[in-house]
């Protein structure tokens, strides 16, 4: 079997040899594929690195350094501080959650009704300090008061929100009156930080 092996393998060389022509085909293809596949890999490379970078870019969207029309100075000026809620105990931290919540909803005109702090509940296990606070305020600084809260620091989230809309008599001609919203927010805390 060998000897076959030795024969076919001289037969194909005294057929390279021979004929200049397969030399050159064989040539060119080897020579071909190789630049096909540098290419292809090239290619690849070129891919993976735009992925990247529209990942990144997202992800500086997402922390807040770049935005659509402020520039990233601006928006890390609007939102500073920690993203966690701050202080020694739970109950030092619902107070800040109090603080920056009532803070918030006076920043848009509107007034905290009542508040209810959860410093006990199951999500201060995971971290989670919870927050249920009626307020009054106007409708249009409804949509304001949500992207502060959201979108400032520290991370909060608005778990419920409930919004009870005036009877149609007590809006002034703008179609804007006082509305009576219900929230939920949480913030995390981090103990012993």
């Amino acid at each position: 079997m060998s000897s076959a092996k030795v024969a076919g393998g001289n037969a194909v060389a005294r057929a390279i040899a021979s004929s200049p022509l397969i030399a050159v085909t064989l040539y060119v293809a080897v020579f071909g594929g190789l630049l096909l596949m540098a290419g292809l890999s090239i290619a690849e490379i070129v891919a993976h690195r735009q992925a990247l970078a529209q990942t990144s870019d997202l992800l500086d969207q997402f922390r807040g350094r770049k935005g659509g029309a402020k520039n990233a100075a601006a928006a890390m000026a609007e939102h500073r501080g920690t993203p966690f809620l701050e202080g020694p105990t739970v109950t030092v931290a619902g107070a800040n959650l109090l603080q920056r919540v009532a803070a918030a909803v006076g920043d848009v005109g509107g007034s905290v009704q009542s508040s209810q702090v959860d410093v006990t509940g199951a999500q201060v296990k995971d971290g989670f300090v919870g927050l249920v606070v009626s307020c009054e305020l106007e409708q249009p600084a409804l949509q304001r008061l949500l992207y502060d809260l959201e979108a400032g620091m520290p991370f909060l989230f608005v778990d419920q929100l409930d919004v009870q809309v005036p009877q149609t008599t007590a809006l002034n001609e703008a179609g804007a009156g006082r509305v009576r919203v219900i929230l939920g927010i949480s913030g995390q805390w981090q103990a012993g930080k």
